[in-house]
């Protein structure tokens, strides 16, 4: 990180190309990821909820996987303003919302320390775990290191870092103590529907079924056994998920990297002009 900055006079961001977040956020299986982060965050009734009582996300969903894109991607590869400016704009939404219990009646804010943890550590957990599973290479000390690097992307919402899993032992503890909250309620029920049959142009319907539901099922049987307990729809086992995700990611990573980049809001290759060649991402600048 250091290096990029004395050759190119730029900021390279929260992160940096010397950082695990910057290699890994890269891989394509990152989409796979979101969705199986997207699947675990609705087991939790008090989250979820603040989803769906404050967005319309069936008839939206894609501008939300792409707001959330744009959020990681900036975070990730934009500079230090950009990343902090981005983390200012969520801790300024989620100020202003709240859920209501429909058991008691009580409202409460979305920004609550419980909920924000649940949604960071969900996330975080879906990326590393699905990359790893496909096949992107990573020791243990890297997967401690990338945890531990995304307590900025914690403290950007509003989290004290500090009090963030920061290691792999003690992501395990949290997700320990948090599962007697979880619970597959009326809301995970809908994202669950929404995930495997999301509304679309008619003429687009035999694609959804021949593309998106392989990849919401690819999600799903990532998720932990407990999670498709919750859910009720046994995933197939764990061998058979393991080379699922290790085929999906040869393909994926099949495809050039430069034409996979090209997509919007094009982040990594903004980062390349910023930082120069150097700074592409790559997972073997791991093993360095």
């Amino acid at each position: 990180m250091a290096e990029t900055k004395r050759t190119t006079g730029a900021d390279p961001g929260l992160f940096g190309p010397a950082s695990v977040t910057w290699q890994l956020h890269g891989d394509p299986m990152m989409w796979i990821a979101g969705i199986r982060a997207l699947y675990l965050q609705a087991l939790h009734p008090r989250a979820v909820r603040g989803v769906t009582q404050n967005s319309d996300f069936r008839h939206d969903a894609w501008g939300r996987l792409m707001r959330t894109a744009h959020f990681v991607g900036t975070t990730t590869y934009g500079t230090t303003e950009a990343a902090e400016r981005a983390g200012a704009r969520v801790r300024k939404i989620h100020r202003n919302l709240t859920a209501t219990d429909p058991a008691t009646g009580m409202r409460y804010g979305v920004d609550e320390p419980a909920l924000l943890m649940w949604v960071h550590c969900a996330e975080i957990d879906s990326y590393l775990h699905v990359a790893r599973r496909s096949g992107f290479r990573l020791t243990d000390a890297e997967a401690d290191r990338y945890i531990a690097e995304h307590r900025q992307s914690a403290r950007l919402v509003g989290l004290d870092p500090g009090a963030v899993p920061g290691d792999r032992a003690e992501m395990a503890a949290y997700f320990e103590k948090v599962r007697p909250d979880l619970a597959a309620g009326p809301e995970a029920r809908e994202v669950d529907d929404f995930l495997l049959r999301p509304p679309t142009h008619p003429l687009l319907i035999p694609a959804r079924e021949v593309l998106w539901r392989r990849v919401a099922h690819l999600a799903y049987a990532s998720l932990p056994p407990y999670a498709q307990e919750l859910y009720g729809r046994p995933g197939p086992a764990p061998a058979t998920a393991t080379r699922q995700l290790r085929l999906a990611g040869l393909l994926l990573r099949r495809v050039p990297a430069r034409v996979r980049w090209q997509l919007p809001p094009k982040h990594i290759l903004r980062a390349m002009a910023r930082l120069g060649p150097d700074a592409r991402p790559a997972p073997y600048k791991l093993g360095r």
